[in-house]
């Protein structure tokens, strides 16, 4: 048997993943999740029983709760005895957060607090945190590079994964906690939220309801498969690095459009859509600079956007619904 690892956010979409890569490996893995209702329940126990389907027999056990609960998560950390944890749980994206920004604290901030604390009272001390690229903000340094100083967030999201960061490092500096910040960049695949845009544009294909295309798809992302994102977290989850802070992206940026062009040699349909404005907290592009990630990590993403595309529809015509016949 290998460690014992906690993975916060287990139902959604890469903590569903992580679990898998965790158990796959002979690892132990408590899952901890409140099901929040930011999408639709019913899709995260889906994902629930997609992971427990590819991992059958495994040591995975499923705590519903939320992470706020001090109560519940110091029983957590006193009964399993923990080896590490994957901080995946979130109140996620960046346009939402505009509209309740004290939620978004609350969790991201409150939440990585009581883990935190807890990790800290029973001897944890590998801590892997999901931050995110929107941290960089309106950098005018481009590929985005893990020494800029990331201090102009655009919206109260990425701000709260921002002062998560910093929270680790005082708990690295007091408590001696081993503290690595992933810093994900646009991540896409099978099990992906529904308010994404691949999702989207995918139920776009299926219905015929036009999507809404911020900027006509002029703007950069920096696509990363699912897969890819895991292979990163879980090298993470080994490395044991003080504290360190690391870009998780392709590191081979494409525009929205050609993502969307991607999706339709796959299918052979047409994603219908209409421009909408770009909001006011989006950023004309992401790019990561993943050297530091290929040097303490032996990061390696793999999965081209063309083969992503074709896994993801694949995915959606056997979890979602069939997209029938160009």
């Amino acid at each position: 048997m290998g460690q014992h690892v906690l993975v916060t956010g287990a139902a959604g979409f890469i903590g569903s993943h992580t679990c898998v890569a965790l158990l796959a490996r002979g690892d132990r893995v408590t899952g901890l999740d409140n099901f929040d209702p930011y999408y639709d329940p019913l899709r995260k126990r889906a994902n629930v029983a997609e992971l427990a389907s590819e991992a059958p027999g495994a040591p995975f056990e499923l705590v519903e709760g939320d992470l706020r609960d001090r109560a519940l998560v110091g029983r957590l950390f006193a009964e399993r005895r923990f080896d590490a944890v994957v901080h995946l749980a979130a109140m996620a994206g960046v346009r939402a957060s505009v509209a309740d920004p004290v939620t978004y604290y609350d969790v991201n901030l409150g939440g990585t607090l009581a883990l935190l604390d807890a990790a800290r009272e029973h001897g944890c001390k590998r801590f892997v945190f999901a931050s995110t690229s929107s941290v960089y903000g309106a950098t005018k340094r481009v590929p985005f590079h893990e020494d800029d100083p990331a201090d102009r967030p655009l919206a109260p999201y990425p701000a709260s994964k921002r002062a998560a960061e910093l929270l680790g490092h005082a708990y690295h500096h007091l408590h001696g906690l081993r503290f690595t910040a992933l810093r994900f960049f646009t991540v896409y695949g099978p099990r992906g939220r529904p308010d994404m845009l691949t999702y989207r544009l995918i139920d776009a294909i299926r219905t015929g309801k036009p999507l809404e295309l911020y900027d006509g798809g002029r703007m950069t992302r920096d696509w990363t498969f699912v897969g890819d994102t895991v292979q990163g977290i879980v090298a993470a989850v080994d490395a044991g690095l003080g504290y360190e802070a690391v870009n998780l992206g392709r590191g081979e940026p494409a525009l929205v459009s050609h993502f969307l062009e991607a999706f339709q040699r796959v299918t052979g349909r047409v994603v219908p859509y209409f421009e909408g404005p770009r909001p006011e907290a989006d950023v004309d592009v992401t790019h990561a600079d993943i050297e530091k990630a290929r040097r303490l990590l032996g990061y390696s993403p793999r999965v081209s956007v063309e083969e992503g595309a074709r896994r993801t529809v694949e995915w959606y015509e056997r979890s979602v619904a069939r997209l029938g016949s160009p």
